[in-house]
């Protein structure tokens, strides 16, 4: 089975990486890709809720919790994973979009909310777009506007190309 591909969606806190992730995912679902997307959280999120019973799972010890209905399954481990390991459950999908890891080596966009964010273009690799939300322009990565959704997508498609 073919990897799919695989492009980060990075930027600092509040900078439009949710925003845009969706909007990419709704594009390729649209053309009949299957999407598999994969957000890091640089804080500790909870996606079950006190007093449930998974919860209660969770709470009484369990080191993985999983719920499952005919239509939906969530796994919840008491551990971190790796990127590479979440890439690796991502079988059958055509596209998977990362949003966040900026240090991985995947391709990516980075997204600009102000100056002070250029720096994230020297701590980072594999930039092959910059979005930006103010006029910028860089010698070597081509910028597009952040609210620019289809220049975004019609430059991910050039680079799945290449």
């Amino acid at each position: 089975m073919k990897k799919p591909v695989v492009i980060q969606i990075v930027g600092f806190k509040n900078s439009g990486k949710t925003t845009t992730t969706c909007n990419l995912i709704e594009r390729f679902s649209a053309l009949g890709w299957k999407v598999g997307s994969i957000k890091h959280d640089a804080h500790h999120f909870e996606i079950d809720h006190p007093g449930k019973d998974t919860w209660r799972h969770r709470e009484a010890g369990a080191q993985v919790v999983a719920i499952a209905s005919q239509n939906k399954t969530a796994i919840m481990k008491q551990e971190g994973t790796s990127l590479p390991d979440l890439l690796g459950q991502m079988e059958g999908m055509d596209i998977v979009l990362v949003e966040g890891y900026k240090y991985s080596k995947y391709p990516k966009i980075v997204i600009l909310r102000n100056e002070m964010d250029i720096s994230l273009l020297n701590e980072t690799e594999g930039i092959f777009l910059i979005s930006s939300w103010f006029p910028y322009q860089h010698e070597d990565i081509p910028v597009v506007s952040c609210r620019d959704y289809e220049a975004i997508f019609a430059k991910i498609q050039d680079y799945i190309k290449e």
